[in-house]
């Protein structure tokens, strides 16, 4: 039961949150829904709420705060770009390191590049690399310093 009763209560809170119903019988309706998801998911073995989860959570809610950081920043850029008279853009195709060891980390590392504006992941095929599309040197650059690479593949470490 403690296999799924956390998880299932963690999943209830979440719901609660977002959903902003709070007569009961909404509330034991989304709790009946909270429970069969989490037996659902434990019947075909992907309800694995161990150690390793919850330091993949710990560690997700320290990247999100920095990658909204450099969506930000990478907006202010690509609209100085777009705004200067002579729309100094230099569009350019490179392939970057991804040093990511599961298909999860590297979809996280590729999403992330594709959040952020002024780049665009394209091919994730080729182990090691991403292909990515960036609309000026200065994108380019910023990607090719490896400090999203580090980050998404942090994400992934085994404790």
């Amino acid at each position: 039961m403690k296999k799924i009763g956390i998880p299932a209560l963690g999943l209830f809170a979440l719901w609660l949150l977002l959903s902003g119903h709070y007569t009961i019988l909404i509330m034991s309706l989304g709790a009946v829904s909270c429970l069969g998801v989490c037996i659902l998911a434990n019947r075909l073995g992907v309800l694995d709420p161990d150690r390793r989860s919850f330091l993949f959570a710990y560690r997700l809610l320290q990247y999100i705060p920095w990658l909204l950081k450099e969506i930000v920043l990478s907006n202010v850029e690509v609209a100085k770009l777009v705004w200067h008279p002579r729309l100094p853009i230099r569009p350019q195709v490179i392939r970057t390191r991804a040093s990511q060891r599961t298909p999860l980390g590297l979809a996280c590392f590729a999403n992330s590049i594709t959040l952020t504006p002024g780049t665009l992941s394209m091919d994730a095929d080729q182990p090691g690399e991403i292909v990515v599309h960036a609309i000026a040197n200065s994108t380019a650059e910023a990607l090719q310093t490896g400090e999203m690479d580090r980050r998404c593949a942090a994400l992934e470490e085994q404790d």
